[in-house]
């Protein structure tokens, strides 16, 4: 997969979390002669009663439905922000629906993080994509578009630590061949090992093949 420079962190923008999508279906209130108040000298009939009971039992299911969603949206982009840190780009920013009381909540929104290598510094992005996969993972219901960007940040992990090892390696490669330059009695009749090849020795022999990766930024 590759790796853009952003990506985003969402509930419901596109993608849902581990819970069910959530449909909140406009409520219609019951009609005017129904449900309208009686006046002093008739009163509501048992089926108008019932018609608006019903209609505002609804109401208030949808409305407790509305605010959990919209408590569960935010703490899950707020999760995301705390771990993100600096790496965070945009948002958090949500998608609203407008519940029965004219009130509007919170059904979806999304974070955008930074997911780019940073570049000539395989140590530094190892870090940045340690930190971005704990930012995708932060809240307890992870989405699914949470989750590519967890696999995103582990790929540009690995990639990271492919980098700092051939630099170690070339590191250990340069400090062996400086310390037989400064001490040439010790590359005569001896032989040593390089650390990851087996069997190499430096008397007479070429230098052995280094493995050759393709870094994708």
């Amino acid at each position: 997969m590759e790796i853009t420079s952003h990506q985003n962190l969402t509930t419901t923008r596109g993608v849902e979390t581990t819970r069910p999508s959530t449909s909140f279906t406009p409520l219609t209130p019951p009609t005017e002669s129904s449900a309208a108040i009686s006046t002093e000298e008739q009163e509501q009939t048992p089926a108008q009663k019932r018609e608006q009971q019903q209609y505002e039992q609804a109401v208030n299911s949808q409305l407790r439905e509305l605010a959990a969603r919209d408590r569960e949206v935010r703490a899950h982009e707020a999760a995301h922000v705390a771990a993100g840190g600096r790496y965070v780009t945009g948002g958090p920013s949500f998608t609203y629906q407008r519940g029965p009381n004219g009130r509007f909540y919170a059904i979806g929104g999304e974070v955008s993080i930074d997911v780019s290598a940073i570049p000539a510094n395989p140590q530094a992005t190892l870090d940045k994509a340690e930190t971005v996969r704990r930012a995708a993972l932060a809240p307890a219901q992870p989405s699914p578009q949470d989750l590519q960007v967890a696999a995103s940040a582990t790929q540009l992990a690995s990639r990271a630590r492919i980098e700092i090892a051939i630099q170690q390696r070339e590191q250990r490669i340069e400090q062996q061949q400086g310390n037989t330059d400064e001490n040439p009695e010790a590359s005569t009749g001896g032989s040593f090992a390089v650390s990851g090849f087996s069997g190499y020795a430096n008397s007479g022999l070429a230098e052995p093949a280094r493995e050759v990766f393709d870094i994708v930024a």
